[in-house]
């Protein structure tokens, strides 16, 4: 399966203002919008639309809504909390929309969305200050009711997968697994659970200090769809680390890695086709059930992995093939 690529990337070339952020609804909004992606969904739908199509029409089986930041704790740094349920209704509904036109188009090849659900900007198991390390920004409770109302308003949207991703922490994702495990009980229904955790440098940990091992041991206790990494490091340094994942779980694995690292600009030079080369090794050896791209991919690289995608089986699981 193919995911989609940065929505954060194709947004940069609309070169929105801050008055395109506000549309006519929040023109007199007394605090500035420019930068919250996430309201795009409400004030510029139609550009959200487009990049969803962008990326269906470059080979990509599922796309992300545009909710990586859409929690009461992502909102409050643009004081937005009452906002969270309508962003992510309205983010889900585009993405189903465009979705169920392309399977319409195309029956064979049905299309998916899977809810985004960023790791917050606030860290549960790590003090902001240096000089008090018992303190927390955020509690577990306030985490799983934030992502409780997310993940609910995202359901409400019409998502097929709950995308837990980008965790940097996994004391955060383990709140949010805890709220979906909530909504799945209170309204009798199961939706798959996508997990994507980051490896933020080449010690090979995460920034709450885990190691692939660990991380895939503190979220394997949920039944999980997949489990893999995204964003951080390019595909060429992300494959030692989904060497180990993939030969310890019997999920499916998941990777959508940056287009390459960063330059001195902060910008992702990587072309399509050198992305593409790289990629091929982890079909090559059997690494990944689901393939994307995170910071700084574009259709561009998508149809380049989408192409390559087709020459190879998908990574089979222990289960399937009798191993244990």
């Amino acid at each position: 399966m193919v995911l989609d690529g940065a929505m954060g990337t194709m947004l940069q070339r609309y070169n929105f203002t801050e008055e395109d952020y506000r549309g006519e609804r929040f023109k007199d909004y007394p605090h500035p919008l420019k930068g919250n992606n996430d309201l795009l969904s409400i004030t510029q739908p139609q550009a959200i639309a487009e990049v969803h199509r962008k990326y269906f029409e470059a080979g990509a089986d599922i796309v992300e809504t545009n909710t990586f930041s859409g929690t009461t704790i992502g909102m409050a740094d643009y004081h937005m909390e009452g906002l969270v349920h309508e962003l992510n209704y309205e983010s889900a509904k585009i993405a189903r929309q465009v979705a169920d036109a392309f399977t319409k188009a195309t029956p064979h090849q049905p299309r998916f969305v899977a809810g985004s659900i960023g790791p917050t900007n606030k860290t549960a198991s790590l003090s902001p200050d240096v000089n008090r390390p018992e303190y927390r920004a955020v509690t577990f409770d306030e985490l799983r009711i934030a992502y409780k109302q997310q993940v609910e308003s995202l359901i409400d949207g019409g998502v097929d997968v709950l995308l837990v991703e980008t965790i940097f922490d996994t004391l955060n994702a383990k709140a949010c697994l805890f709220a979906i495990e909530e909504v799945k009980e209170e309204r009798n229904i199961d939706i798959p659970i996508m997990v994507s955790g980051t490896i933020t440098d080449a010690s090979g940990r995460t920034l709450s200090g885990q190691t692939v091992e660990a991380f895939l041991a503190s979220v394997s206790h949920v039944p999980l769809l997949s489990v893999g990494f995204n964003c951080a490091l390019g595909a060429e340094q992300l494959k030692p680390y989904l060497q180990r994942l993939s030969h310890e779980t019997d999920f499916y694995t998941s990777a959508y890695p940056n287009a390459g690292l960063p330059n001195a600009f902060g910008e992702y030079d990587q072309s399509a086709k050198q992305m593409q080369v790289l990629v091929e090794d982890y079909l090559k050896d059997g690494l990944i059930n689901i393939i994307g791209g995170c910071c700084g991919t574009t259709p561009d690289h998508i149809r380049a992995i989408a192409e390559v995608a087709k020459k190879y089986k998908p990574r089979k699981i222990q289960a399937e093939t009798g191993i244990t």
